[in-house]
């Protein structure tokens, strides 16, 4: 009979202690990553899930409602693309709402990505820290008369605190390390069951390039967005590596954790560096990272290594981009 670890999902194994779900003796409910975790804080940053694709054909497959979870810092087109492929009835979660600041209300997001993105579906917004509309996704089962669904989101969304958050029992795996969930994991509440899933995988995440960011990127509280009025030959540093420049005369605002470096560099040497054309009022997204909101049109340049966890979207604050 195979076992598997309440934690994270993966089969339990005795043979060998680098793979996932080993544990010492098939006695154990846990395996020995989810203890040194959970217990620990014992940080361990590796891509389990590889193939987002093979994910979303499971997903399909199996017709059940699908609530899929996103961050408030990582809205963006690989996200939402990933969220097009799901073929069965879904809702989108946003996650985190106390990191949200208050000047954003929930229908700027909600209404942005109905507008921006032709979202069909119904967006809740949500806190499993706060514990704001922490029974949302239970209150939709039972009017909808859902008893099968699947929470799904890209790595480090939330899934499994919000689920917990749910149970109001500590039944997998949480910390701040992606891919916590490794396999599928059913949790039957009453008559419900609902399934924890591994995370999406970005293309390419910051937490790639530079891993000891894991414990940074997750906001801890309220973001405090910086403002900068920027000037000619001024760059915008971030954790000391992140070169980006030439903003021009411009008005910007960095949304990212209130733990990350921003430093502004005047007359600051780049190494190779490529452009990137910014229309008015746009955001750039870094993938797991956060956003900078740009007010007026320029041509940024940006050190090359970090080009591609790069995406330029409409601000989510509204606005023409024509302007």
């Amino acid at each position: 009979m195979i076992k598997r670890c309440n934690g994270c999902g993966a089969v339990l194994q005795t043979e060998n202690s680098n793979l996932a779900g080993y544990v010492p003796d098939l006695k154990f409910k846990i395996c020995q990553r989810c203890h040194k975790l959970t217990n620990y804080g014992e940080v361990i940053y590796s891509k389990v899930n590889k193939d987002n694709d093979k994910l979303i054909d499971v997903i399909n497959k199996n017709k059940k409602h699908v609530f899929f979870l996103i961050d408030f810092l990582n809205i963006n087109d690989e996200v939402i693309n990933t969220y097009k492929k799901i073929n069965s009835t879904k809702n989108i979660i946003i996650t985190k709402k106390d990191i949200i600041p208050k000047s954003i209300k929930d229908n700027k997001i909600i209404d942005y990505l109905h507008n921006h993105y032709l979202i069909k579906e119904d967006i809740y917004l949500v806190s499993s820290k706060k514990r704001i509309n922490s029974k949302k996704i239970i209150n939709i089962m039972e009017q909808n008369n859902i008893l099968e669904c699947y929470i799904v989101g890209y790595t480090n969304v939330g899934k499994s605190t919000l689920i917990n958050n749910l149970l109001e029992d500590k039944l997998v795996t949480v910390s701040n390390m992606p891919n916590t969930t490794i396999d599928f994991i059913n949790i039957k509440v009453d008559n419900k069951v609902i399934t924890d899933t591994p995370g999406f995988n970005y293309k390419l995440s910051i937490l790639d390039l530079k891993d000891y960011l894991i414990k940074k990127v997750n906001c801890k509280n309220e973001i405090l967005p910086k403002t900068y009025q920027t000037k000619e030959n001024l760059s915008i540093l971030i954790e000391d590596d992140i070169i980006i420049k030439d903003f021009g005369v411009n008005s910007i605002t960095t949304y990212f954790s209130n733990d990350i470096k921003v430093e502004k560099k005047f007359n600051f040497n780049t190494a190779e560096s490529m452009e990137l054309e910014v229309p008015n009022n746009s955001d750039l997204v870094i993938n797991g990272l956060g956003f900078i909101n740009i007010k007026k049109q320029c041509k940024l340049k940006v050190n090359s290594k970090y080009l591609a966890l790069i995406t330029i979207r409409k601000s989510i604050f509204g606005g023409n981009n024509n302007d």
